[in-house]
This record gives structure tokens, C-alpha cells and sequence, in this order.
């Protein structure tokens, strides 16, 4: 019998292991990713009592989660961090610095997903015409997309600019059309709608899910928010959720768009819709990996109307969490190793403090008056004129093309502006775009201003205003936007594909989800990301 020496007796030993290595090691069947706007990072702990066992805390007991995870940024906005989330890269890096900014050469806002030449597809009863055009780096699933075209891809969102910068180029995109409550998407991604979606709307499955009261799921004594949305407290939080959605009480009539969107009826439909999604694309079914991604607007509209402290957001909370419950068994049940399955949770941003009308230590920013004192500041030094183009999401846009007429500089009223601004109430921080472009900062305030700053859509001057204040606006109570914790640090929980249940207390960063996300699906991470995939 012939004689192996070590060298080939170790190869042949390593090819034998190979395989059930390489089984471990396989990539999931399906992978879905969950963003519940406005989640902030204690709401899984604070809530856990009233969860049940397989919503919720079936994620975060038997998945890896990560109690410092944080955006590293100022512009803790929905679009900005959705951006983030999809591509593992900064603003500064991807571009995504608000949902619209202001060209400078025409003096009019660009709005970030809107485009003349698409059209919702039927049903499309005013949604406008919307594409990602303007996004500039690849998402995670335009980076499976590359990587396997038999992968099947979904992306759902209640609003279009959730779907379409979580998306990116790649996959079905759908959100809910604003008249109808239907379920469309843009021509940029298909002509038409598959036929089963035509059908779901054409039966209104959606409107199923309205509420016709909508009063607390536990007993009252068992919630830990006692805040109402006129600051009451106690025994009339049963009226107050009913605000929305009824209008037994003799309030004015209000369209199902909004019944759908601030109650939890926004939830319950889309994560209905998404299971239909999987079910009709039959995900998880072969070897090729499947990716469905959802955001949950509703959650962000709740906390902005009602505020994070109100009886209305922990109730929807609950509801989400037994909507979560069955649909997460569902997918479950649509492969034959619950391995298969890859769930992330996590979210776009957390949310102020509830702004309360009585308490007069509380106030906000009035971004109209500041427009107009600083426009007459300049207009003072350099003669009349409209010098403020706008606001946007913490950002002043100055007019470029008068500054050049006047034979200024940029640079200099950049500067002025800044200076004049800190005299603000409300204004913490006020930077200039030159400071921005032409000086690092290495820590604190600023780097975390200059991580959100790209030089071609981002604004003259950023303004951070104090903690705790927001932009008055109105019917909103709570928003975000910050550079502070209660916006930056986030939920962000990995579930399933053998992954073992474990909590991680080291921080961070969100520009590390997708890394990670491309490190399990087997695939190279989008070419833009920053972050270092995490090790699990």
C-alpha cells in the first residue's frame, strides 16, 4: 500500500473538514432588516415587562445586542441615517445630508428623491414621480444585487423616501401612495406593478388595519408613560389615543393616510404587506440569499405628534411588538433551519424630549424669525437683498450668486454669519462651511458637524442648537436632528444565522452595520463604507 507523507496526509485531512466548515460558514437564505424610526436605544429595556416573549425579546434574547451602538454624526434625520445604514459610510461620504437642499446656481431647493422623468406605477392617486437619482453611493442591496442577480431583493417603507435611500438602485421598491393608502412604486424600478400587489390594493387590505378607537392593548395600570398629548395625565389616556383615529368624539374628519400613519395601523399594514412580499417572491427558497428591508415610519410620526413620553407611543410600541411576533414566525417558517434566517433590528435615529407649552424652562427655535434677523444683519453691512436662500435641517443656504454681484466673499460672510449667529437664542454651535472644508476637527462638536457636511449640498453655515431644544413646528412635539444621545444612540440588535445570543457593551459605530451585514451575506461591503465589519 502506498505511503503518504504529513504534507499530503494534512491536505487530505483539511479537504475532508473543508466542507462542514464551509456549511458553517454559509450564507443565509434570507436576510431582513428592520429600522423602527425614532426607536430610541433604552426603549427595548425600558418596555421589556410588557413584550412578549417572541416579538421584541426574541430578538434581543436570543441575538447579539449591542447597548453603545451610535451615529457618529450631527444630522440624526431620517434620510441622512437611512443613507448610513445602507451604504456603511458617513454623510460626508455618501451625500445624504437632508431629504432636499438648495442649488446654488438656480437659487431653488433640490428635493433628494424627487425626478420628472418617473411616475408612480398605477395607483398612483398624487404620489408624484420619484427615483433614486440623486443618491451617489452603493447600498448594501445594490451590493448583493452586484453580487448574485438570482438574489431576490425588497425593499418597504410606509414613506417613498424611506424605500428608495434604504433601497438604492437595486430590487422592488414600495411604499404606501398618500389618496389611497395603496401599495405603489416608481417606474425607475418597473413599469408595472406585479399583479398580486394590483390585487391586494384593489381589495383595500390596508384599510383593514384602521383603527376605528384605538384605546390602550394593556391595562392602564401596566404602562410606564403617563403623558398625554395635551400634557395630561391619568385617567383620560384612553380619549387622547383616540385622537387620531376616531372622530366619534366630534373631531374634524381626518383621510386614512393619516389614520394609517399616526396610529399603529401603519405597522400592522406594512409589516402584512412585507410578509405578502415574501410570500409571492418566495424568499428563503433556494440557495441564492434573499434581502427584504423594512422601515417603520408610523414610530417616528407617533413620537413626533404625541412625544416619546406619551401613553401613544408605548401602546403603539406594544402593538408593533405582536405585529413583530407573527411576522417574525412567519419568515421563520419559510426555511427549514431557523439558521437560514438573518434578523437586524435597529434604528434611524432616537428623539428629543417631549417639548411641553406649560413648562417655561422649554423652548424652541424659531427658524423663521432667525431667517429674517440674519438675512437684515447682512442686508445692514452689504445693502438689501435676499441673502438667506433658507434653512434646512440645521443648515443656512446663502445666495451665491448676489454674494458674487456684490463682489463679496463667500468666505468672509460664511464667517460673519456664523459669528452673528451664536448671539441666537437656542444656538449652541455655528460653523462655517470654509471652517468645515479647509480644518479637521478631530473630536467633539465639531467632527461630529463635519462627518455630516458634504461640500456640494450641504449648507453655508451649521448651526447646533442646546440640548433639548427643537425647531418650532407646528403639531410637533418631539423631533430629531442632534448631535446629542437621545438622537445618536440607537437600538441595533443581530439575529439568527448561528449567531450566538450575547450583550455587547463596546461601542459602536452605525457606519460598521453594513460591513457586517456584507460579512455574513458572503459579499464585499458597498464601495463607499467607512466601518469595520464587527466581529461576531
Amino acid at each position: 500500500m502506498k505511503r503518504l507523507n504529513i504534507t499530503t496526509a494534512l491536505l487530505l485531512a483539511a479537504a475532508m473538514i473543508a466542507p462542514a466548515h464551509a456549511a458553517e460558514k454559509q450564507a443565509p437564505r434570507i436576510m431582513v432588516n428592520i429600522v423602527v424610526s425614532s426607536m430610541r436605544a433604552n426603549d427595548l429595556q425600558r418596555y421589556a415587562d410588557n413584550f412578549s416573549e417572541a416579538g421584541f425579546r426574541r430578538l434581543t434574547n436570543g441575538g447579539t445586542q449591542f447597548t453603545q451602538a451610535e451615529y457618529g454624526y450631527m444630522q440624526t434625520t431620517t434620510p441622512v441615517s437611512l443613507a448610513t445604514i445602507s451604504t456603511g459610510a458617513m454623510p460626508s461620504t455618501h451625500g445624504v445630508v437632508a431629504d432636499r437642499w438648495y442649488d446654488y446656481v438656480t437659487n431653488k431647493p433640490v428635493t433628494l428623491i424627487d425626478d420628472s422623468e418617473c411616475q408612480s406605477v398605477n395607483f398612483s392617486g398624487g404620489s408624484g414621480g420619484y427615483s433614486p437619482r440623486n443618491l451617489v453611493a452603493q447600498t448594501l442591496s445594490d451590493a448583493l444585487a452586484r453580487q448574485d442577480e438570482a438574489s431576490r431583493i425588497a425593499t418597504v417603507a410606509v414613506e417613498p423616501v424611506s424605500a428608495i435611500v434604504t433601497a438604492g438602485h437595486s430590487g422592488e421598491v414600495y411604499w404606501m401612495e398618500t389618496l389611497q393608502t395603496a401599495w405603489t412604486t416608481s417606474s425607475y424600478y418597473t413599469k408595472t406593478l406585479p399583479t398580486w400587489i394590483a390585487d391586494y390594493n384593489r381589495n383595500e387590505a390596508n384599510l383593514g388595519y384602521l383603527l376605528d378607537q384605538w384605546t390602550p392593548l394593556l391595562p392602564s395600570e401596566t404602562y410606564f408613560n403617563s403623558q398625554t398629548a395635551d400634557g395630561e395625565e391619568g385617567g383620560n389616556r384612553s380619549r387622547r389615543m383616540q385622537c387620531i383615529g376616531d372622530q366619534s368624539n366630534g373631531a374634524a374628519p381626518v383621510d386614512e393616510y393619516a389614520r394609517m400613519c399616526y396610529t399603529p395601523a401603519g405597522n400592522s399594514a406594512l409589516l402584512a404587506f412585507a410578509q405578502q412580499v415574501v410570500a409571492n417572491n418566495e424568499m428563503g427558497k433556494d440557495e441564492h440569499t434573499d434581502m427584504l428591508n423594512i422601515v417603520l415610519d408610523t414610530p417616528r410620526k407617533i413620537s413626533e405628534r404625541f412625544g416619546p413620553e406619551s401613553m401613544e407611543y408605548e401602546d403603539m410600541l406594544y402593538r408593533l411588538d405582536r405585529d413583530l411576533e407573527r411576522f417574525i414566525a412567519f419568515v421563520l417558517s419559510q426555511v427549514t433551519d431557523p439558521a437560514q434566517v438573518v434578523i437586524t433590528l435597529t434604528s434611524d435615529h432616537g428623539t428629543s424630549p417631549s417639548f411641553d407649552e406649560t413648562a417655561t424652562q422649554q423652548e424652541r427655535f424659531n427658524v423663521r424669525q432667525a431667517e429674517v434677523i440674519t438675512n437684515a444683519f447682512i442686508g445692514a453691512q452689504h445693502g438689501n437683498g435676499e441673502w438667506i436662500l433658507g434653512y434646512i435641517d440645521r443648515a443656512f443656504y446663502l445666495n451665491h450668486n448676489l454674494i458674487y454681484e456684490k463682489g463679496l466673499s463667500i468666505a468672509d460672510l460664511q464667517h460673519d454669519v456664523a459669528t452673528f449667529l451664536m448671539q441666537l437664542r437656542g444656538v449652541s454651535h455655528a460653523v462655517s462651511a470654509e471652517a468645515l472644508r479647509s480644518t479637521y476637527f478631530g473630536s467633539g462638536y465639531g467632527r461630529k458637524i463635519q462627518n455630516g457636511y458634504y461640500p456640494r449640498r450641504s449648507g453655508d453655515v451649521v448651526v447646533n442648537l442646546m440640548p433639548d431644544w427643537i425647531e418650532e413646528r407646528e403639531e410637533i412635539r418631539s423631533t430629531s436632528g442632534s448631535m446629542y444621545r437621545y438622537d445618536t444612540h440607537i437600538p441595533l440588535v443581530i439575529y439568527g444565522g448561528g449567531i450566538a445570543a450575547a450583550t455587547i457593551d463596546t461601542p459602536v459605530d452605525m457606519t460598521s452595520l453594513a460591513p457586517t451585514q456584507a460579512r455574513i451575506l458572503g459579499i464585499d461591503a458597498p464601495s463607499a463604507a467607512e466601518g469595520a465589519a464587527i466581529e461576531l
